[in-house]
């Protein structure tokens, strides 16, 4: 045996070894429970056929998964993300702040060329992209320390959204097996990645180098972290005919029937801009009520929805369509937000399944309410003859939904 082919052969005993000893260990989480690391290993075992489908070879999977433990950290994070417990008007306010507004136009204009090119390509506003940029890393400077893999493989493990995560697993060794350094993979704890937090799956689908050529650098390259954010929502389907939405003024008399009409009807309705000027001259569009009808009223289009698939939360979506109004110096609501009590995620199941049960929702039973929901909540309210009806789900509506 030559001495290279001994090498390669201890190499393997030690790593058979290595796997043996961890197989035996355990990790203790938190809250007091306690994972096995052998059922942990089992658990990484049983995603290599989805990771072979993938494209991943097995020298690859090995190397990835062999070390891995849970992170007890981790595995005692809460599943809800703040932008669903948190009421809209905070959130808005807590994402639309003068400092951040500030570094927000500080850095549009650093890289005014490199975004103007962005959206000639992509039609997405370079303002929209520093919005997001600012608020998913603070503009690039914080993008979480946190090792993806081990990351994904325990909230898989955990079993919340076990599929997707394994799947998001499952992208991650792809972009190993693509090249990808292993000391790239760092990033929050739920798994999202460099400036844009993207997941493996949208780094894989969307991510893009401004200039082309080699794999794009999310992490510490802010044109392709850009240019990565506006193929995202372009793909997504932007359209740059139309804006995202813009604050409404609504007619005195307005009975509140009509919400998804085009901006012509609306026109005719007597629906202005919040400070009177003209609406667009068409296009498909929303009335959103936020926080009720004594609220700030806008006018959304599909675009919302499109910034709703970098994070289906309508107050992220509207917080950084708001952020990106600011930093373009364009004025956020004029209507003062009334305070609003938001239902608990248990309160937003229960609506949606009251008005599932009543024939008014056709969507997931997730907790996480959106223009599907707010549709149902304001098809119910007409049936029921609330004046206004202004689709805001408020415990007030959950408890007619259950007679209450």
């Amino acid at each position: 045996m030559q001495e290279s082919d001994k090498l390669s052969l201890d190499a393997r005993l030690d790593r058979r070894r290595l796997l043996q000893a961890v197989l035996v260990c355990g990790c203790a989480y938190a809250d007091g429970s306690r994972a096995q690391t052998g059922d942990f290993q089992q658990f990484l075992q049983g995603l290599w056929p989805a990771a072979e489908a993938a494209g991943v070879g097995r020298e690859t999977f090995d190397a990835a998964v062999l070390d891995l433990t849970p992170d007890p950290a981790v595995a005692a994070r809460p599943a809800a993300q703040s932008e669903f417990t948190v009421s809209i008007p905070a959130y808005v306010s807590g994402v639309t702040t003068s400092a951040r507004i500030a570094r927000g136009r500080a850095v549009a204009g650093e890289y005014s060329h490199i975004l103007s090119e962005i959206e000639r390509r992509s039609g997405v506003p370079g303002e929209l992209i520093v919005a997001i940029l600012g608020v998913e890393s603070n503009f690039g400077t914080a993008t979480g320390g946190a090792d993806v893999l081990r990351v994904l493989a325990t909230l898989a493990y955990k079993g919340h959204m076990t599929q997707k995560l394994s799947d998001e697993f499952v992208a991650a060794l792809v972009m190993l097996q693509q090249g990808a350094p292993r000391r790239r993979l760092r990033g929050s704890w739920a798994g999202a990645m460099g400036m844009p937090q993207f997941m493996p799956s949208a780094y894989l689908k969307y991510a893009v180098g401004f200039a082309g050529g080699a794999a794009p650098d999310i992490w510490t390259s802010q044109p392709d972290a850009f240019a990565s954010i506006g193929s995202f929502l372009q793909k997504s389907g932007w359209n740059p005919a139309l804006p995202w939405g813009l604050e409404t003024r609504l007619p005195p008399d307005y009975d509140f029937a009509a919400y998804d009409m085009d901006f012509s009807q609306f026109r005719a309705l007597g629906f202005t801009g919040a400070g009177g000027d003209a609406l667009p001259q068409s296009g498909a569009a929303s009335l959103y009520l936020p926080a009720g009808a004594k609220g700030p009223a806008f006018l959304i289009t599909d675009n919302f929805e499109v910034i709703r698939q970098y994070n289906i939360s309508d107050a992220y979506a509207l917080s950084v369509a708001l952020l990106g109004d600011r930093i373009a110096g364009r004025e956020i609501p004029r209507t003062p937000w009334p305070k609003v009590t938001p239902l608990t995620t248990a309160e937003c199941k229960a609506m949606q399944q009251a008005l599932a049960e009543r024939g008014f929702y056709h969507g997931p039973i997730d907790g996480k309410l959106g223009r599907v929901a707010r549709n149902a909540v304001h098809a119910f309210q007409l049936s029921e003859g609330v004046h206004p009806a202004d689709g805001l789900a408020t415990k007030a509506v959950l408890d007619r939904l259950k007679g209450r």
